[in-house]
């Protein structure tokens, strides 16, 4: 009786733990990285947009490049997409891959951090 009961707890143990690395397996395929090219061009840009899209919809992880101006954004499938992602950049004020910036919200920038105006 004893045997069968210690089969039984370890059976369950085994079994549980499968379920659970099987779940840590799912939750690893679901995050997805994207890159995305803005016409962001200072720092401010970069705190702007990593903040702003932090609270986009199954956003995990926001990584702006001043240098090449690309936007590394992980988020969870099924939570959003990487064209949702576009449409959010760009009501930000910035350009993302094709899509431009909303007019309005790009006006409403710093100068500093509108295309065309010169840096220092």
């Amino acid at each position: 009786m004893k045997s069968k009961i210690i089969m039984l707890t370890l059976t369950t143990i085994f079994m549980l733990t499968g379920l659970q690395s099987q779940e840590t397996e799912k939750k690893k395929k679901q995050l997805v990285t994207v890159e995305i090219q803005t016409s962001a061009v200072c720092g401010m840009c970069k705190e702007k947009l990593e903040h702003d899209l932090a609270f986009e919809k199954g956003v995990k992880d926001v990584n702006l490049d001043n240098e090449t101006k690309i936007i590394t954004i992980k988020f969870k499938e099924g939570k959003t997409t990487k064209e949702k992602i576009k449409i959010a950049i760009t009501k930000v004020g910035y350009d993302a891959d094709e899509m431009m910036a909303n007019q309005k919200a790009h006006d409403n920038l710093p100068k500093c951090c509108q295309k065309g105006v010169p840096t220092h």
